[in-house]
């Protein structure tokens, strides 16, 4: 294989960003949180779920950096993504992305039912219209982002045949919308007076704005949470002390998240994740007290 093969392979794999294939993890919650994960059938079906949007949300960053790489080239650090730098051609990324979106999309309907496929095409319908529209639009931009991490968690339901919590779903779609926000947050601070050129939406929002979405959004994820905790307690009283004991991890979470954010460090939140210690510490601790509840016997 030659040099210039092997870079180009390296770009396109860069540009399918394995280490974001982690936000696919939210196929897994619902079976898990109904304690069903661990039933053969289930664990196949979600992890054809995970698999499905792995190559279909690689397929969306294909076509939205071909969108974007001109805004992106006014970014200190999206500037050099292959295809704004100009080492992967618009018409190569467009075409790689058109087969791995119906891949995806075609494995959605085929494998797990249209149920699936259409929880597919709407994540790919929405972020296509995010990259091509509503991105200028206040505030529907930041729930386009958002509507992904909940089309993630729908579809793990979806694939598994397992009822979805209308708590749940409140939990995710609030919790995804203050890591969108944080992200703004970060994007309106690094960026500075350039911040109109690569994102301009962002000169519509304050910095007093975006705190108030994040305040109100942590305040009904973990409203929402504390609910969802004490619903469960009350369907299992025999764990319901796990349960409840969770909560406090999960609101802990929150606020280290928040306070990150808060020193302007919320661009990129699967760095974060992976980075800080005591964000992991507090997920575990939440993810081995919320699954005891769930399967303690």
């Amino acid at each position: 294989m030659t040099n210039s093969l092997k870079s180009v392979l390296k770009d396109t794999i860069r540009i399918a960003r394995l280490r974001q294939w982690m936000k696919n993890l939210l196929v897994f919650a619902a079976p898990a949180a109904a304690g069903m994960l661990l039933h053969e059938h289930v664990l196949v079906q979600a992890l054809i779920g995970f698999s499905i949007f792995c190559i279909t949300s690689s397929g969306v960053y294909f076509i939205n950096d071909s969108i974007d790489a001109e805004a992106d080239r006014w970014h200190p650090l999206k500037r050099n993504r292959p295809i704004a730098a100009g080492r992967v051609s618009v018409p190569m990324a467009i075409a790689v992305g058109t087969i791995l979106l119906t891949v995806g999309i075609s494995l959605g309907f085929l494998v797990s039912g249209w149920h699936l496929g259409l929880v597919v095409v709407l994540y790919v319908a929405i972020t296509i219209a995010y990259s091509l529209w509503l991105k200028n639009e206040p505030v529907i931009d930041l729930f386009a982002v958002a509507s992904g991490f909940v089309l993630r968690g729908i579809a793990g339901g979806v694939a598994t045949g397992i009822p979805l919590s209308e708590w749940f779903l409140l939990v995710i779609s609030f919790g995804a919308l203050l890591i969108v926000t944080g992200k703004r947050c970060s994007e309106h601070q690094d960026l500075g007076d350039d911040r109109g050129y690569h994102r301009p939406i962002l000169n519509k929002y304050s910095l007093q704005f975006l705190d108030y979405i994040k305040t109100l959004s942590s305040a009904v994820t973990v409203t929402a949470y504390c609910l969802w905790a004490f619903e469960k307690a009350s369907y299992q009283p025999h764990s319901a002390i796990w349960f409840q004991l969770s909560i406090i991890p999960f609101v802990i979470a929150i606020l280290i998240y928040a306070s990150i954010i808060d020193a302007g460090k919320g661009g990129s939140p699967e760095d974060i994740v992976l980075g800080d210690h005591g964000l992991q510490l507090m997920g575990l601790s939440w993810i081995i007290l919320f699954l005891l509840g769930v399967y303690a016997v």
